[in-house]
């Protein structure tokens, strides 16, 4: 009959391996958004590309849930720009929330020339990330957006219509938001990832 020896003394001798939890890395590009970063690849949005945001409409939060990321990109040396926003960004908000508006510029541009203007201030180099806001898109133009990110080393956010989620996307991330009956994302699709089978909450209060 084997004798009983105490787990100490075999931990003191390194007989037994003992396991440590190792931190979960932080991404390139963390969404600000803990429980967001867990589950997607990398731990935050996929570094110079695109990520499609599917909404029910306009308004409904899609600022606020890059927010955290535009304020942390504001401290770089490189600019944010939005491509004709169906609304003002309400200036004492986004300061409130750490964006450095001498930072972000605005460029106007009618609707069938967001996604060239989207395009050309990706693939120049010279912004952080570029958001735009285009009512079409196909297959083409949305590559040729994940390219022109891939080439400017930028972020590029297109917010679009959830009608457009049964259409195939080029995009390196596919949002769905969620804002009744309650706050919350929803991934259709994630680059080197498994789509979680459940949406991720979010704070009510940070979506409006």
């Amino acid at each position: 009959m084997s004798a009983v020896v105490p787990l100490s003394s075999l931990l003191d001798a390194r007989r037994v391996w003992r396991g440590r939890v190792e931190p979960m890395p932080t991404g390139e590009q963390p969404t600000g958004w803990a429980a967001l970063d867990a589950v997607l690849p990398g731990g935050g949005w996929p570094a110079a590309a695109l990520s499609e945001i599917l909404l029910p409409l306009d308004g409904v939060g899609e600022l606020q849930l890059v927010l955290p990321t535009l304020a942390r990109l504001s401290r770089g040396a490189r600019p944010l720009v939005l491509v004709t926003p169906p609304y003002a960004p309400c200036v004492a908000g986004w300061r409130q929330r750490g964006v450095d508006m001498r930072r972000v510029e605005i460029v106007a541009a009618a609707e069938p020339d967001v996604l060239w203007a989207m395009e050309q201030c990706l693939r120049s180099g010279s912004c952080a990330a570029v958001l735009a806001w285009p009512r079409q898109a196909d297959d083409r133009a949305l590559r040729r957006l994940q390219v022109a990110a891939d080439g400017g080393r930028a972020l590029a956010f297109a917010f679009r219509d959830r009608r457009h989620l049964g259409n195939a996307s080029p995009a390196a991330l596919r949002l769905e938001l969620e804002a009744t009956p309650h706050d919350r994302v929803w991934i259709r699709k994630c680059r080197g990832g498994v789509v979680p089978a459940q949406p991720v909450s979010l704070p009510y209060a940070a979506l409006h």
